[in-house]
């Protein structure tokens, strides 16, 4: 990855806070011709700083409406445990995210579901039934008033 300047951190926060604004307008923006703007954001895209594009969308527009955060503690601290583990959420249709993290727990994972009786459901019978899994806490956001997630 090439280095970021003032300039192209300017780029990517503008970016980051509406990836659909305009070439014009983003080079206004950042104080730049809008040229000299292409060939940096094209730049920063080849060099992986700009992994892509996308739509946020919201948890209600997707099914969800419940979000919560789950800390998951393995059984075994192995490879195939974790990788066993890693299969099966990355197959769960509420798993939006997840974190393999040091500490007490060796994931985190944000969950989103229609309401709490399909979160029940997830925790009983897809995170309860892996055999990797030997704890998990669950905190249920009831608020994000900072996201900054695009």
């Amino acid at each position: 990855m090439r280095n970021i300047d003032p300039i192209d951190t300017r780029i990517l926060q503008a970016l980051a806070q509406d990836g659909r604004l305009s070439n014009v307008d983003l080079a206004e923006r950042v104080g730049l011709s809008p040229s000299a703007c292409s060939r940096r954001v094209a730049e920063l895209e080849r060099s992986g700083a700009i992994t892509g594009y996308r739509a946020v969308i919201a948890p209600e527009a997707r099914g969800g409406g419940f979000t919560a955060l789950v800390a998951v503690g393995l059984s075994e601290h192995t490879k195939a445990a974790q990788e066993g583990f890693e299969r099966a959420v990355a197959r769960a249709w509420q798993v939006r995210e997840c974190h393999n993290i040091t500490g007490v727990v060796e994931y985190i994972l944000r969950i989103e579901a229609p309401d709490l009786a399909s979160y029940k459901e997830f925790h009983t019978e897809v995170l309860g039934a892996l055999p990797q899994v030997r704890q998990i806490t669950t905190y249920v956001v009831m608020a994000s008033p900072k996201d900054d997630r695009g």
